[in-house]
């Protein structure tokens, strides 16, 4: 390299500099070092001791005091982890796609509902959560007020295990605002042409949809089916605050679990492990979206 160009890489790490410290501080040497202490014994107030990959047989393969394999509590926080996601990750993608497509159809005082359903994104988590406990209360609770009002005696939602997590899906549902607007924003970017062209064709409303609106928006839907993916994998203040994973762990979930191990029991190689596993359930099923994908996100031009 001639002394022009390294002046000039000089000055790109320079003003690269800021970010690349807070990655290496921030990112990179915790990510190295949690990797290292789940292959140790690290219970803080002692040095970490190397114990190879026990504590990863300890979660998915040893056999335990009952005769089980691997840890119970583990895969019964985990089994919890995946049945919300599976009913709070399609369902939040439907009703925000529903709500966005009503609100692109220009209706009146558009503006006024793009905000109102925005609106509770932006109320904190903890706020929220001393809302819907209290909407969920059992004897004085809003919901179970008017299904008394209409003759239906309401369950108790947060303290019987049946109801608890159906309970936490539904309240999952009042922070589809940020979905909401990021597919308005893929349904405004649609070619009107498109739709003319389907019109004259004979495309009814549904085959637009189908034919049209569906295809072009697909890279969006595609996009918040990802984070849907992360963030319900990830899924721990709410049920935290709201429930502390009763009644009897109905609602115990996997990052919870990984919290007390580190913070309460502190197991810190043992919730190291149990990260690093987390990591490679999300970015194996992140994986298989990204290669069903071309099968059915299609790029404009591509």
């Amino acid at each position: 390299m001639t002394r022009g160009e390294w002046k000039r890489l000089a000055t790109g790490l320079t003003f690269l500099s800021p970010w690349i410290i807070g990655f290496l501080f921030f990112m990179a040497i915790p990510i190295c070092l949690s990797f290292y202490y789940s292959l140790t014994d690290f219970p803080l107030l002692r040095e970490p001791v190397i114990i190879g990959l026990d504590n990863y047989a300890e979660l998915l393969w040893r056999r335990n005091e009952t005769g089980g394999i691997g840890d119970p509590v583990f895969y019964k926080s985990l089994w919890n982890t995946f049945f919300y996601a599976a009913m709070a990750l399609p369902s939040g993608l439907l009703l925000s796609l529903a709500l966005a497509l009503v609100l692109n159809l220009g209706v009146k005082g558009q503006s006024i509902y793009r905000t109102l359903i925005f609106l509770p994104t932006l109320v904190p988590m903890v706020a929220s959560a001393m809302v819907w406990m209290w909407m969920f209360n059992t004897r004085l609770g809003v919901i179970n007020s008017m299904l008394r009002s209409i003759g239906i005696e309401g369950p108790g939602w947060l303290t019987e295990t049946q109801w608890a997590m159906p309970a936490l899906v539904f309240m999952s549902l009042w922070g589809v605002g940020h979905t909401v607007i990021i597919y308005l924003a893929g349904l405004q970017d649609v070619p009107a042409a498109l739709y003319e062209a389907a019109e004259i064709d004979g495309a009814g409303t549904w085959a637009r949809m189908r034919h049209v609106t569906i295809p072009c928006i697909s890279p969006v839907i595609f996009f918040n089916l990802v984070m849907g993916i992360i963030g319900t994998l990830q899924v721990f203040a709410i049920p935290y605050i709201m429930t502390g994973g009763g009644p009897a762990r109905a609602t115990y979930f996997y990052t919870m679990y990984l919290y007390d191990n580190a913070f309460q029991y502190l197991k810190f190689g043992y919730a190291s492990a149990m990260a690093w596993i987390q990591f490679l359930i999300i970015l194996v099923l992140t994986g298989i979206a990204f290669w069903s994908s071309k099968r059915w996100v299609h790029y404009q031009g591509g």
